[in-house]
Formats: structure tokens, sequence, C-alpha cells
């Protein structure tokens, strides 16, 4: 059945949605792919007005429903094959990582492990990353765990940086990267033997 042939993955985001746009339109004309669902937690988030484009429904949440096992049921009802984090800042727990062994990725806008962990994401790791005077960054995507930033790493890629770039600049090579990567990553990952 040709249903089967068919990869489902489901979009976690808490902002604007510029990097689940970013895998929308990368994936729209691939018909083995289906975008399954958005979900929120937040209901000011920038990515529900961003997917109104779309048909793709978005599902509003909230931090009981993520550590009751809800949310869980909702998404098993769904099938994915990927759970994706796109700019999603709550913290996965342990039951919902074990219902979703190997299935859920997410990416951080440094090079891991430096720069990661509770509280860093966003500008707050480019400010890391420009105090602590390194001369490159990037991003990690990785495999999520109970822990904030310690899944597996899949990929890595860099850009070098210097002292007089600001925050601002630093910020947006970074979501070039972002851009270009992550949904090449999800491809390599669902589609391993194409290309």
């Amino acid at each position: 059945m040709q249903e089967k042939t068919i990869k489902r993955i489901i979009l976690f985001a808490s902002g604007s949605g510029t990097n689940v746009e970013n895998i929308i339109k990368y994936f729209k004309h691939n018909p083995a792919l289906e975008i399954a669902r958005v979900f929120t937690n937040n209901p000011k988030a920038g990515v529900i007005e961003r997917l109104a484009w779309t048909k793709i429904k978005t599902t509003l949440f909230d931090k009981v429903q993520l550590t009751n096992g809800e949310l869980i049921n909702q998404i098993k009802l769904l099938n994915p094959d990927l759970i994706v984090l796109a700019g999603f800042l709550l913290k996965i727990p342990l039951d919902f990582t074990q219902a979703f062994k190997d299935k859920i990725i997410n990416i951080h806008p440094s090079l891991l492990p430096k720069h990661g962990g509770k509280g860093m994401y966003g500008e707050r790791v480019h400010r890391s990353v420009k105090e602590a005077g390194d001369q490159e960054t990037g991003i990690s995507i990785h495999f999520v765990n109970e822990h904030y930033d310690e899944g597996s790493i899949i990929f890595q890629a860099k850009v070098k940086i210097e002292e007089k770039n600001s925050i601002e600049e630093i910020a947006n090579r970074v979501h070039q990267l972002e851009y270009k990567f992550y949904p090449e990553v999800i491809q390599n990952l669902l589609f391993p033997n194409v290309g």
C-alpha cells in the first residue's frame, strides 16, 4: 500500500516559527513527506500566524499536557516518523523521550557541548559565544533526551566569527546555517538512501 511509503513529521515551536516555515517550504513539493501537525505551547507564538497560509493544523498545549501523558497519546495517534523541535523552549520529559525514542530531534544555535543547557536559547547563546571570545560558532542538530542539549549529536556546521562581529551578525550567520541544514538533515534521516 502506497500510504506506508509516506513519512510523517510533527513540528514543535514556541516562537516566531521561521525554522518551521522554512522546513514546510522545503518539503512542500515532496509527496513522500507529510507534515502532520504543528504543536506550540505559546498562544502568542508567531508560528501560529506564520502558518496561516498552510493547511497544517496547529495544536496549542500547556506544560501539564506535556508532562501528564496527554500529549504523548495525541501524538501516538498521529504516528510520526520524526518529531522536530524548531525553536521549542520547554524541556521534554523522560516519559516523552522514551515514548518516541530516537524520533525527536532539536537544533541548537551553537557547537554543543559549548553554550548549551537550561536557559541557553536564542540571543543568550550568541551573547555567550561573543563574551567567550570564540572564533567560530554554528549549529548542532541532535537527538533529544530528558536533559537540555545533551542528546547524541547528528550533525554540526560551523561558521567563523570575528571579535568585531555583533551579536546580531553572529545570530544572522547561525540562522543561515539553520535554514540550509535543518531540512537537509531531516531529509537524510527520513530518506537515507535518496540523493
